[in-house]
């Protein structure tokens, strides 16, 4: 599989790294970016993320046949919306949103207008690192990728965005938009919460200077989530915020009996809540590996 241009909308780690991706596999033969500020070009030339840098919208999206929105979701319409007198007739548009009920809704209908087809996507894949630098030719690789159409969606141009995915070394999963938010709000946006509620917490400046010092591995694995971008996550917690909303209910539900229990000092439960959280993770963990490496 191959394109003549993929225009990457947004390249800071998530957009570098397919550019990065794209390039190492040569699955297009010129890769565009569309970028805010000028230092950002240099920064992708200097990884060789971009063929072609520019901060003007319509010359990044100009001709390609994939347009890829990297950007914080509430841009994503205004900027769709600038770029379509640009849009090549059967051009192709996706994203890396990770909320998408909203997205797909808004962005399908409006590239239709102009013989254009949408279809979302969300790989499970990041970190906590920002900006085009940290982007890694690799990020994608065993990744889950899922891929959202609709009842309107182009079937050709779903598989090939299916394709795209499985070519940077992902593993595409087809579901509904709206199942989707709700999945990936427990798995995704809650532990990110729970990260910075912790992070928050226990850094809280008011605690004596010796609580620090005594903050480790487990404290830094468990909150290493928390360095994310705050204005990404902000948007993120926004647009999903109903489904959001319950998953912190669920878990606060969950604390709550953890809560209970030691109270009474009942020592078998508060061992069977680590024993089964263990035995989960556990599996989760095998199941994992096994399905990485088929």
């Amino acid at each position: 599989m191959q394109f003549q241009k993929i225009s990457i909308i947004g390249v800071g780690l998530l957009g570098g790294s397919i550019g990065l991706a794209v390039r190492k596999r040569r699955l297009a033969k010129e890769i565009a970016g569309f970028v805010r500020r000028e230092k950002t070009i240099t920064d992708c030339e200097k990884i060789g993320a971009l063929d072609f840098g520019t901060t003007d919208l319509l010359a990044a999206v100009s001709g390609a046949d994939l347009v890829i929105l990297s950007t914080p979701l509430f841009q994503m319409r205004s900027l769709t919306e600038q770029f379509l007198p640009a849009l090549k007739r059967g051009a192709i548009i996706t994203d890396v949103g990770s909320v998408k009920a909203d997205v797909v809704r808004e962005l399908e209908s409006l590239v239709k207008k102009v013989g254009a087809h949408f279809v979302g996507s969300h790989p499970m894949a990041g970190g906590e690192k920002m900006g085009v630098l940290a982007a890694k030719a690799d990020l994608y690789a065993n990744a889950v990728c899922v891929v959202t159409p609709t009842k309107k969606s182009n079937a050709a141009a779903v598989r090939k965005v299916e394709q795209f995915w499985k070519s940077l070394g992902a593993r595409t999963l087809r579901l509904d938009a709206a199942q989707h938010d709700l999945l990936v709000s427990r798995t995704s946006h809650l532990p990110h919460v729970a990260a910075a509620a912790l992070a928050g917490l226990i850094l809280d400046p008011k605690h004596p200077k010796s609580q620090v010092g005594l903050c480790a591995t487990g404290f830094r694995d468990t909150t290493r989530i928390a360095s994310g971008s705050p204005e990404m996550w902000r948007d993120i917690a926004l647009a999903n915020r109903k489904n959001l909303a319950r998953s912190v209910d669920a878990f606060v539900a969950e604390l709550k009996k953890f809560q209970s229990v030691l109270k009474t000092g009942d020592g078998k439960a508060v061992e069977n809540f680590f024993a089964a959280a263990k035995s989960r993770r556990d599996n989760w963990c095998a199941c994992s590996a096994s399905t990485s490496s088929e």
